[in-house]
């Protein structure tokens, strides 16, 4: 952190306001994919990986953002009325979105930005989410807002539907602004009601497996998979009371699937047989029983490859070497899918040999080095105080 202050001296100078720190997490779901957005159960734990910010208010009234993860676009500079979507501004539009939402329109000040990020782009790790997090955090501090996590987490999925025009739903941003360390979160997307569960992992650890292929949200089927499951609601709610997807019973599916399009048959029985899933996972893990959390995540990756269609050769040759090893408890990709990661429990004394023979395998399949990360789970979005201790 205290390289990232002289960088941000070095930038912006040394006189000024005092100069202030933030963090927010990326996340990684164990299970609950796809189900955000139909309105079912997610469970995330937010990451120690993340994105920093240090930011302090000026007096010229100028907006200044700018990147170590993208030097090479420079100081981006806009005054408050300049905070439209522009596609040149690249990554500056996730905190400009933020600034358009949050900055109080009466404000004076301006403010100068220095991010850095260690979270792997496009890896499904919600980059973008901590981006808007840490922003949101940081102006909430900045401005004297006094806007509850809860709220900013809102406000962050908001600018990510309506000003970059991705339309996910609320599981990322509130895993990054809520998540707590050592525990996973199970969340209800509907109600927004959650609990939080020790993840309780005893000799064993989370690893996290990046393809390396790059996959962005927008640009992939994410949207058109989301318009098959509402087109299938509109459907199946003439014939049953439900609100969401999220509210259907297998057996609800079973007695209606007729229905539905072979398609929206497809779709809709992965959603609610991911929803069933990540319940009973999330009583598993309240038990202990590993080994049938991972049955678990096995299952939801075989209907996320099966039924919902968004994994492809790199995910799936990543979990079915996984599959293969020893010390695999569960694997099985996560987000959004068509490229980024898959998530991993592992057997502590097997960390070695998996990195090492999962690596191998993919790599002579593919082409490619996959990377792999051993996940420490985190705090969510936070001030940082100068002793590097969090302020939540």
């Amino acid at each position: 952190m205290d390289e990232l202050v002289r960088d941000f001296a070095r930038l912006f100078g040394e006189e000024g306001k005092e100069v202030h720190t933030f963090f927010a997490p990326g996340r990684v779901n164990l299970i609950g994919e796809h189900t955000d957005y139909n309105g079912g159960y997610v469970l995330p734990c937010s990451l120690h990986m993340g994105t920093y910010a240090v930011a302090r208010l000026n007096d010229d009234g100028i907006i200044r953002l700018y990147s170590k993860n993208f030097h090479e676009d420079g100081i981006v500079s806009v005054t408050k009325d300049e905070l439209s979507y522009d596609e040149r501004h690249g990554w500056a539009n996730y905190p400009k979105g933020m600034i358009r939402a949050l900055m109080p329109k009466d404000a004076q000040s301006g403010i100068d930005v220095l991010y850095y990020g260690n979270i792997p782009n496009g890896a499904g790790l919600s980059s973008s989410a901590s981006i808007e997090l840490v922003t949101a955090v940081m102006l909430n501090y900045l401005f004297e807002l006094n806007i509850e996590m809860l709220e900013l987490v809102k406000i962050s999925q908001q600018v990510e539907n309506e000003y970059i025009g991705v339309n996910c739903g609320i599981m990322d941003q509130f895993a990054v602004g809520m998540g707590k360390a050592g525990h996973a979160l199970l969340l209800d997307c509907q109600t927004l009601q959650y609990e939080y569960l020790p993840l309780s992992l005893e000799d064993c650890s989370i690893v996290i497996a990046n393809t390396n292929k790059k996959r962005g949200l927008a640009d992939s089927a994410y949207n058109e998979r989301r318009a098959t499951c509402e087109q299938a609601l509109t459907k199946l709610q003439q014939y049953v009371r439900i609100n969401s997807l999220g509210d259907m019973t297998m057996e609800q599916f079973n007695q209606y699937a007729h229905v539905l399009s072979p398609i929206e048959q497809k779709r809709v029985r992965h959603v609610v047989s991911e929803n069933e899933r990540t319940k009973q996972a999330a009583f598993a893990l309240q038990q202990g029983d590993l080994y049938t959390f991972g049955q678990f995540m096995r299952q939801s990756h075989e209907s996320l490859r099966n039924d919902y269609e968004v994994t492809g050769r790199e995910l799936d040759t990543l979990v079915e070497a996984a599959w293969k090893h020893k010390g695999t408890i569960g694997a099985r990709m996560t987000g959004a899918g068509f490229g980024g990661c898959t998530v991993n429990i592992v057997k502590d004394d097997c960390i070695s040999s998996f990195i090492e023979e999962v690596g191998r395998m993919y790599e002579t399949e593919i082409g490619y080095a996959a990377s792999f990360y051993v996940a420490k789970i985190g705090d969510g979005a936070k001030q940082l105080t100068k002793e590097g201790e969090s302020a939540r």
